[in-house]
């Protein structure tokens, strides 16, 4: 295969909605604190008995209906997650096993908050290789397993999700609908953001880690698109990694994607790290706010200060 693209996107939340008002009643907090912070008005969060794997299935399921596909088309299952409790059998075997796909090579990757565009662009890389021909490319979370809430700084942001993308090969006579990635990370600096320790607690250094958000990478992101040969100003869309909406506006500003819609799912999803820009993506389509072919900007980054983007015509 030259190339592949996005057939289809779904998205799923947990029912229950937490409040800036629930959280006032927790940690010593209030709504006017958060939103003048870090923009959240909501999140949503999963109960004990929703693990990633659930999450991660119910995204993955709608995902295979809006592609009109079942699960013997799959021959691949990737799931991006740095909140899955059990080892083996990992979240993408689970996942497999939970929608009956058969004999899928499943693998889960863990780059944190990058997780789903690193998958993606695996999966491009893979397809494009012909080890396989068609993937699922899942980014789920649970960061409520893993959130501190005694740490008012860090557990207002996080809150609960899964996205999913459904990638195959484009024939000869289409272009390409997933750009060339580009990705790295600033290894020294991954002890700004960790979930890490026995039980595994997020933490991170708040203004290292925006610091490094605002300055270093918009010039990244613009490469990115470079790589696609596409102009930022020609972007109709921007879905970066929602990490904090103090984040999201400058470094969309900075990237220079003026006609582009900005993604500010944060606000009522919080940080759901590697499940942010799919079901943040997901939204966008379902809302018909982006046209089917419409190049869009993915750009993931946090955890060990890492990062991935490419632009991919919207689904």
């Amino acid at each position: 295969m030259h190339g592949s693209r996005i057939a289809a996107i779904g998205h799923y939340q947990p029912a229950r909605v937490l409040t800036n008002e629930d959280l006032a009643g927790m940690v010593d907090t209030s709504d006017e604190w958060i939103r003048t912070r870090v923009g959240i008005h909501t999140r949503h969060i999963a109960g004990p008995d929703e693990p990633v794997d659930e999450l991660a299935a119910h995204a993955a399921a709608k995902a295979l209906a809006a592609a009109g596909l079942g699960p013997a088309d799959i021959d691949l299952v990737l799931v991006a997650t740095s909140t899955a409790i059990d080892r083996s059998p990992n979240t993408a075997a689970r996942v497999a096993a939970r929608l009956g796909i058969p004999g899928p090579a499943a693998m889960d990757i863990n780059v944190v908050c990058a997780g789903f565009t690193h998958a993606l662009a695996t999966a491009d890389h893979t397809i494009r290789a012909g080890a396989a021909t068609r993937a699922l490319v899942i980014g789920a979370e649970k960061m409520t397993d893993v959130a501190d809430w005694s740490d008012r700084s860090t557990c207002v942001l996080v809150g609960d999700g899964a996205g999913a993308a459904v990638v195959e090969g484009c024939e000869p006579e289409q272009e390409p609908g997933i750009g060339p990635v580009l990705w790295g990370s600033v290894p020294e600096m991954g002890h700004t953001v960790r979930i890490e320790g026995t039980p595994p607690r997020f933490a991170q250094e708040g203004q290292s880690v925006y610091r490094w958000a605002t300055t270093r990478l918009p010039a990244i992101a613009r490469q990115a698109c470079e790589r696609t040969g596409i102009a930022p100003e020609d972007l109709a869309g921007v879905v970066l990694h929602q990490a904090n909406l103090r984040i999201i506006e400058p470094l969309a500003e900075k990237i220079g994607a003026v006609n582009a819609v900005i993604a500010r799912d944060v606000t009522e999803s919080g940080n759901t790290s590697a499940a942010s820009i799919p079901l943040a993506l997901s939204k966008l389509v379902e809302q018909g706010t982006l046209p089917t072919g419409a190049p869009v900007l993915l750009f993931g980054f946090g955890g060990n200060l890492s990062y991935a983007g490419q632009v991919i015509h919207c689904p």
